[in-house]
Protein backbone atom coordinates (compact mmCIF):
# COMPACT_ATOMS: atom_id res chain seq x y z
CA UNK A 1 0.00 0.00 0.00
CA UNK A 2 1.65 2.76 -1.29
CA UNK A 3 1.74 6.32 1.21
CA UNK A 4 -0.48 9.11 0.48
CA UNK A 5 0.10 12.69 -0.25
CA UNK A 6 0.21 13.45 3.82
CA UNK A 7 2.62 10.33 4.82
CA UNK A 8 5.88 11.08 6.63
CA UNK A 9 8.71 11.41 5.21
CA UNK A 10 11.84 8.67 5.84
CA UNK A 11 13.63 11.34 8.37
CA UNK A 12 10.33 12.00 10.41
CA UNK A 13 9.96 8.36 10.58
CA UNK A 14 13.59 8.06 12.09
CA UNK A 15 13.10 10.82 14.18
CA UNK A 16 9.81 9.44 15.78
CA UNK A 17 9.86 5.76 15.36
CA UNK A 18 5.80 5.55 15.93
CA UNK A 19 5.35 8.14 12.87
CA UNK A 20 3.64 6.04 10.01
CA UNK A 21 5.24 3.95 7.48
CA UNK A 22 2.13 4.32 5.42
CA UNK A 23 -1.56 6.26 5.31
CA UNK A 24 -4.74 6.71 2.86
CA UNK A 25 -7.91 6.55 2.27
CA UNK A 26 -9.16 3.26 0.80
CA UNK A 27 -11.75 3.00 -0.65
CA UNK A 28 -13.71 -0.21 0.14
CA UNK A 29 -17.41 -0.26 -1.90
CA UNK A 30 -20.56 1.17 -0.82
CA UNK A 31 -19.29 4.90 -1.25
CA UNK A 32 -17.27 4.32 1.80
CA UNK A 33 -13.05 5.25 2.13
CA UNK A 34 -11.70 4.12 5.53
CA UNK A 35 -8.49 5.59 6.70
CA UNK A 36 -5.63 3.20 7.43
CA UNK A 37 -1.98 3.64 7.98
CA UNK A 38 1.05 0.94 9.33
CA UNK A 39 3.71 1.83 11.75
CA UNK A 40 6.97 -0.02 12.42
CA UNK A 41 8.69 -1.93 10.13
CA UNK A 42 7.83 -3.24 7.19
CA UNK A 43 9.30 -6.85 7.63
CA UNK A 44 7.90 -6.80 11.41
CA UNK A 45 5.41 -9.11 12.38
CA UNK A 46 2.08 -8.51 11.30
CA UNK A 47 -0.78 -7.20 13.39
CA UNK A 48 -3.57 -5.16 13.09
CA UNK A 49 -5.37 -3.13 15.72
CA UNK A 50 -9.35 -2.89 16.03
CA UNK A 51 -10.49 0.15 17.96
CA UNK A 52 -13.77 0.25 20.36
CA UNK A 53 -17.26 1.54 19.80
CA UNK A 54 -18.64 0.72 17.49
CA UNK A 55 -18.01 4.39 15.78
CA UNK A 56 -14.67 5.77 18.20
CA UNK A 57 -11.53 5.62 15.65
CA UNK A 58 -8.13 4.93 16.06
CA UNK A 59 -5.67 7.60 18.37
CA UNK A 60 -1.53 8.12 18.01
CA UNK A 61 -1.54 6.28 21.46
CA UNK A 62 -2.71 4.07 19.62
CA UNK A 63 0.48 2.95 17.54
CA UNK A 64 2.87 3.06 20.69
CA UNK A 65 1.16 -0.39 21.62
CA UNK A 66 3.43 -2.09 19.22
CA UNK A 67 7.04 -2.34 19.49
CA UNK A 68 8.27 -0.10 16.37
CA UNK A 69 11.33 -2.48 16.58
CA UNK A 70 9.45 -5.95 15.88
CA UNK A 71 5.95 -5.19 14.51
CA UNK A 72 4.48 -4.42 11.26
CA UNK A 73 1.11 -2.89 12.66
CA UNK A 74 -1.69 -1.91 10.70
CA UNK A 75 -4.56 0.51 11.94
CA UNK A 76 -7.47 1.59 10.29
CA UNK A 77 -10.83 3.50 11.11
CA UNK A 78 -13.77 1.60 10.71
CA UNK A 79 -16.51 2.64 8.08
CA UNK A 80 -18.37 5.62 9.20
CA UNK A 81 -16.06 6.53 12.35
CA UNK A 82 -12.86 8.78 13.01
CA UNK A 83 -10.56 9.75 9.90
CA UNK A 84 -12.75 7.14 7.12
CA UNK A 85 -15.55 8.92 4.54
CA UNK A 86 -17.97 9.68 5.05
CA UNK A 87 -18.20 10.53 8.72
CA UNK A 88 -20.72 8.80 10.28
CA UNK A 89 -22.28 7.01 7.46
CA UNK A 90 -24.53 4.45 8.88
CA UNK A 91 -25.73 2.47 5.53
CA UNK A 92 -23.70 -0.05 4.47
CA UNK A 93 -22.47 -0.51 7.49
CA UNK A 94 -22.50 -3.87 9.03
CA UNK A 95 -19.87 -6.30 11.02
CA UNK A 96 -19.84 -8.63 7.63
CA UNK A 97 -18.65 -5.01 5.78
CA UNK A 98 -16.30 -4.59 8.44
CA UNK A 99 -14.88 -8.02 7.90
CA UNK A 100 -14.63 -7.49 4.21
CA UNK A 101 -12.85 -4.20 4.85
CA UNK A 102 -10.46 -5.93 7.09
CA UNK A 103 -9.40 -8.52 4.54
CA UNK A 104 -9.36 -6.17 1.79
CA UNK A 105 -6.54 -4.27 3.97
CA UNK A 106 -5.23 -7.47 4.77
CA UNK A 107 -4.70 -8.69 1.04
CA UNK A 108 -3.63 -4.60 -0.16
CA UNK A 109 -0.37 -4.96 2.29
CA UNK A 110 0.17 -8.54 1.27
CA UNK A 111 0.25 -10.03 4.61
CA UNK A 112 -0.66 -13.80 5.03
CA UNK A 113 -1.27 -14.11 8.52
CA UNK A 114 -1.69 -11.34 11.02
CA UNK A 115 -2.28 -10.45 14.61
CA UNK A 116 -5.67 -9.65 15.91
CA UNK A 117 -5.47 -6.73 18.52
CA UNK A 118 -8.74 -5.15 19.95
CA UNK A 119 -10.37 -4.05 22.93
CA UNK A 120 -14.51 -3.94 23.89
CA UNK A 121 -16.00 -3.28 20.51
CA UNK A 122 -12.54 -4.11 18.98
CA UNK A 123 -12.39 -7.67 20.69
CA UNK A 124 -16.28 -8.29 19.42
CA UNK A 125 -14.50 -7.49 15.55
CA UNK A 126 -11.53 -9.69 16.08
CA UNK A 127 -13.80 -12.58 17.75
CA UNK A 128 -15.63 -12.30 14.60
CA UNK A 129 -13.18 -11.91 12.08
CA UNK A 130 -10.89 -14.48 13.35
CA UNK A 131 -14.01 -17.10 13.37
CA UNK A 132 -13.98 -16.24 9.79
CA UNK A 133 -10.81 -16.39 8.68
CA UNK A 134 -9.13 -18.31 11.28
CA UNK A 135 -6.57 -19.40 8.66
CA UNK A 136 -5.22 -15.52 8.56
CA UNK A 137 -4.87 -15.07 12.30
CA UNK A 138 -1.65 -15.99 14.22
CA UNK A 139 -2.31 -14.70 17.40
CA UNK A 140 -4.97 -12.38 19.61
CA UNK A 141 -4.69 -10.32 21.94
CA UNK A 142 -8.28 -8.81 23.53
CA UNK A 143 -9.34 -6.38 26.07
CA UNK A 144 -12.42 -6.19 28.06
CA UNK A 145 -14.21 -8.92 26.48
CA UNK A 146 -17.91 -7.78 24.35
CA UNK A 147 -19.54 -10.47 22.49
CA UNK A 148 -21.75 -8.16 21.52
CA UNK A 149 -24.88 -9.50 23.07
CA UNK A 150 -28.70 -8.20 24.09
CA UNK A 151 -27.34 -9.44 27.46
CA UNK A 152 -24.20 -8.13 28.03
CA UNK A 153 -25.78 -4.34 27.44
CA UNK A 154 -28.85 -5.13 29.57
CA UNK A 155 -26.03 -6.55 32.30
CA UNK A 156 -24.24 -2.87 32.09
CA UNK A 157 -27.38 -0.28 31.77
CA UNK A 158 -30.31 -2.21 33.25
CA UNK A 159 -28.29 -4.19 36.05
CA UNK A 160 -24.67 -3.03 36.63
CA UNK A 161 -25.97 0.77 36.46
CA UNK A 162 -28.60 0.85 38.88
CA UNK A 163 -26.30 -1.45 41.83
CA UNK A 164 -23.32 0.70 41.63
CA UNK A 165 -24.43 3.95 40.78
CA UNK A 166 -28.30 4.47 41.65
CA UNK A 167 -28.38 8.63 41.25
CA UNK A 168 -26.86 8.00 37.62
CA UNK A 169 -29.21 5.55 36.71
CA UNK A 170 -32.10 7.83 37.77
CA UNK A 171 -30.65 10.44 35.85
CA UNK A 172 -30.45 8.01 32.60
CA UNK A 173 -33.66 6.66 32.84
CA UNK A 174 -35.20 9.76 34.14
CA UNK A 175 -35.47 11.23 30.43
CA UNK A 176 -37.60 8.46 28.85
CA UNK A 177 -41.35 9.20 29.48
CA UNK A 178 -42.80 6.70 32.01
CA UNK A 179 -44.37 4.14 29.53
CA UNK A 180 -40.95 3.98 27.99
CA UNK A 181 -39.07 3.17 30.73
CA UNK A 182 -39.77 -0.36 30.91
CA UNK A 183 -37.28 -1.25 27.66
CA UNK A 184 -35.44 1.72 28.20
CA UNK A 185 -32.40 0.33 25.77
CA UNK A 186 -34.58 0.22 22.75
CA UNK A 187 -35.99 3.38 23.55
CA UNK A 188 -32.59 5.46 23.86
CA UNK A 189 -31.31 3.97 20.46
CA UNK A 190 -34.82 4.72 18.75
CA UNK A 191 -34.27 8.05 19.74
CA UNK A 192 -30.53 8.91 19.51
CA UNK A 193 -31.18 7.76 15.57
CA UNK A 194 -34.03 10.03 15.26
CA UNK A 195 -33.05 12.52 12.54
CA UNK A 196 -34.30 15.45 14.58
CA UNK A 197 -31.35 17.09 17.18
CA UNK A 198 -34.26 18.00 19.66
CA UNK A 199 -34.72 14.15 19.83
CA UNK A 200 -31.30 13.04 19.36
CA UNK A 201 -29.29 15.41 20.97
CA UNK A 202 -29.96 14.98 24.85
CA UNK A 203 -30.01 11.33 24.47
CA UNK A 204 -26.92 10.75 22.82
CA UNK A 205 -25.15 12.75 25.61
CA UNK A 206 -27.16 11.31 27.85
CA UNK A 207 -25.54 7.86 26.42
CA UNK A 208 -22.13 8.51 26.00
CA UNK A 209 -21.84 10.13 29.62
CA UNK A 210 -23.56 6.96 31.20
CA UNK A 211 -20.86 5.01 29.02
CA UNK A 212 -18.20 6.70 29.94
CA UNK A 213 -18.96 6.83 33.69
CA UNK A 214 -19.16 2.95 33.78
CA UNK A 215 -15.94 2.60 31.85
CA UNK A 216 -13.73 4.80 34.32
CA UNK A 217 -12.84 2.76 37.91
CA UNK A 218 -12.84 6.33 39.50
CA UNK A 219 -14.97 8.49 37.32
CA UNK A 220 -14.53 12.32 37.68
CA UNK A 221 -18.20 12.51 37.92
CA UNK A 222 -21.15 9.74 38.67
CA UNK A 223 -24.24 11.96 37.86
CA UNK A 224 -25.77 13.64 34.33
CA UNK A 225 -25.93 17.20 34.06
CA UNK A 226 -29.54 17.31 31.98
CA UNK A 227 -29.31 21.17 32.15
CA UNK A 228 -26.06 22.00 31.05
CA UNK A 229 -25.23 24.00 27.73
CA UNK A 230 -24.36 22.56 24.91
CA UNK A 231 -24.93 23.00 21.27
CA UNK A 232 -25.54 20.53 18.58
CA UNK A 233 -21.65 20.69 17.86
CA UNK A 234 -20.14 19.37 20.73
CA UNK A 235 -22.39 15.82 19.78
CA UNK A 236 -20.03 13.03 20.55
CA UNK A 237 -19.82 10.78 17.37
CA UNK A 238 -19.95 6.90 19.53
CA UNK A 239 -23.86 6.79 20.40
CA UNK A 240 -24.86 6.96 16.83
CA UNK A 241 -22.80 4.11 15.44
CA UNK A 242 -23.83 2.11 18.87
CA UNK A 243 -27.15 2.40 18.51
CA UNK A 244 -27.24 1.47 14.93
CA UNK A 245 -24.94 -1.38 15.78
CA UNK A 246 -26.77 -2.12 18.93
CA UNK A 247 -30.20 -2.02 17.69
CA UNK A 248 -29.62 -5.38 14.85
CA UNK A 249 -27.52 -7.40 17.68
CA UNK A 250 -23.87 -5.96 15.95
CA UNK A 251 -25.48 -8.13 12.89
CA UNK A 252 -24.91 -11.27 14.61
CA UNK A 253 -27.23 -14.09 15.51
CA UNK A 254 -27.58 -14.69 18.92
CA UNK A 255 -24.84 -15.63 20.84
CA UNK A 256 -22.79 -16.08 17.81
CA UNK A 257 -19.41 -15.55 19.23
CA UNK A 258 -19.74 -17.60 21.91
CA UNK A 259 -21.23 -20.44 20.16
CA UNK A 260 -18.36 -20.15 17.08
CA UNK A 261 -15.89 -19.73 19.87
CA UNK A 262 -14.50 -23.80 18.33
CA UNK A 263 -13.38 -21.66 15.80
CA UNK A 264 -10.30 -20.03 17.42
CA UNK A 265 -8.91 -23.50 18.45
CA UNK A 266 -5.02 -23.48 17.93
CA UNK A 267 -4.85 -19.66 18.28
CA UNK A 268 -2.67 -18.57 20.96
CA UNK A 269 -4.74 -15.33 22.56
CA UNK A 270 -4.18 -13.60 25.84
CA UNK A 271 -6.91 -11.37 27.45
CA UNK A 272 -6.41 -8.25 29.91
CA UNK A 273 -9.70 -8.08 31.91
CA UNK A 274 -10.08 -5.36 34.62
CA UNK A 275 -11.64 -6.90 37.62
CA UNK A 276 -13.50 -3.84 38.16
CA UNK A 277 -15.18 -3.75 34.51
CA UNK A 278 -18.87 -2.51 34.79
CA UNK A 279 -19.52 -2.64 30.79
CA UNK A 280 -17.50 -5.85 30.12
CA UNK A 281 -16.95 -7.98 33.45
CA UNK A 282 -14.72 -10.71 34.01
CA UNK A 283 -16.87 -13.65 33.77
CA UNK A 284 -17.69 -13.08 30.03
CA UNK A 285 -13.94 -13.46 29.33
CA UNK A 286 -14.33 -16.52 31.59
CA UNK A 287 -17.00 -17.70 29.46
CA UNK A 288 -15.06 -17.55 26.20
CA UNK A 289 -11.72 -18.68 28.40
CA UNK A 290 -13.66 -21.80 28.92
CA UNK A 291 -14.27 -22.57 25.31
CA UNK A 292 -11.06 -21.10 23.69
CA UNK A 293 -8.45 -22.81 25.95
CA UNK A 294 -5.41 -21.56 24.21
CA UNK A 295 -6.64 -18.36 25.76
CA UNK A 296 -4.98 -16.73 28.99
CA UNK A 297 -6.95 -14.60 30.61
CA UNK A 298 -4.72 -11.87 33.20
CA UNK A 299 -6.57 -9.85 35.70
CA UNK A 300 -6.00 -6.34 36.31
CA UNK A 301 -6.27 -5.71 39.87
CA UNK A 302 -8.06 -1.97 40.92
CA UNK A 303 -8.92 -1.34 37.56
CA UNK A 304 -11.94 -0.97 35.00
CA UNK A 305 -13.11 -0.76 31.52
CA UNK A 306 -11.28 2.00 29.82
CA UNK A 307 -7.59 1.44 28.71
CA UNK A 308 -6.34 3.77 30.51
CA UNK A 309 -7.23 2.65 34.10
CA UNK A 310 -4.12 2.04 36.11
CA UNK A 311 -2.19 -0.85 34.89
CA UNK A 312 -4.64 -1.96 31.97
CA UNK A 313 -2.20 -0.29 29.32
CA UNK A 314 0.76 -1.95 30.04
CA UNK A 315 -0.72 -5.60 30.44
CA UNK A 316 -1.99 -4.62 27.31
CA UNK A 317 1.56 -3.79 25.63
CA UNK A 318 3.00 -7.16 27.80
CA UNK A 319 0.46 -9.02 26.28
CA UNK A 320 1.32 -7.95 22.69
CA UNK A 321 4.92 -8.53 23.06
CA UNK A 322 3.98 -11.86 24.98
CA UNK A 323 2.50 -13.17 21.98
CA UNK A 324 5.04 -12.08 19.81
CA UNK A 325 7.22 -14.48 21.15
CA UNK A 326 5.24 -17.10 21.51
CA UNK A 327 4.49 -16.91 17.58
CA UNK A 328 8.51 -16.62 16.64
CA UNK A 329 8.94 -19.55 18.73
Amino acid sequence: MAPDAGAVSSDSKRADPFAPLTSQLLPVGDGHEIYVESVGRADGIPAVYLHGGPGSGCQPDHRRLFDPERFHAVLFDQRGAGRSRPKGRREDNTLPHLIADMEMIREQFGISRWMMVGGSWGATLALAYTQAHPERVSGIVLRATFLGTRGELEGAFLDALPRFYPGLSEDFISLLPEEERTKPLDAYWRRILDTDPAIHGPFARAWHDTERILSEHIPGRVRLDHNSPASARSLPATPFMEAHYFQSDCFMRPGQLLADAGKLRGIPGIIVQGRYDLLCPPATSHALGAVWREAEIRLVEGAGHTLYDPGVRDAVMKAIADIASKLNR
